[in-house]
């Protein structure tokens, strides 16, 4: 890989000189997903899943409908299911 950088920085070729600075900027890191498979992508889901709940509780006032639209957001409708079997047994205590 720098090798190839080195041969398109040698060319007359200008059309890469802003993404050969981003590759040379970054290339440890690029290099290590190649190497050892890390990446960020749970904290880019986890920030993406932070910004859907921002927005779809936009104008909610009631903190607890704010909270039971996070954990609806968060748990899906697994939650609701479970909390729905409680309420039909007649005991209306947070399921676990």
């Amino acid at each position: 890989m720098r090798k190839w950088i080195q041969t398109v920085r040698a060319s007359e070729l200008r059309c890469f000189d802003s993404f050969l600075t981003t590759l040379e900027k970054y290339f440890d890191n690029i290099a290590n997903y190649f190497i050892h498979r890390h990446t960020s992508g749970f904290v880019e889901g986890f920030n993406n899943k932070l910004k859907v709940i921002k927005r779809r509780c936009y104008g909610i006032l009631n903190v607890t409908h704010l909270f039971q639209r996070i954990q609806l957001d968060l748990y899906g409708h697994s939650y609701c299911h479970e909390n729905h079997r409680v309420m039909n047994t007649g005991n209306y205590q947070r399921a676990e």
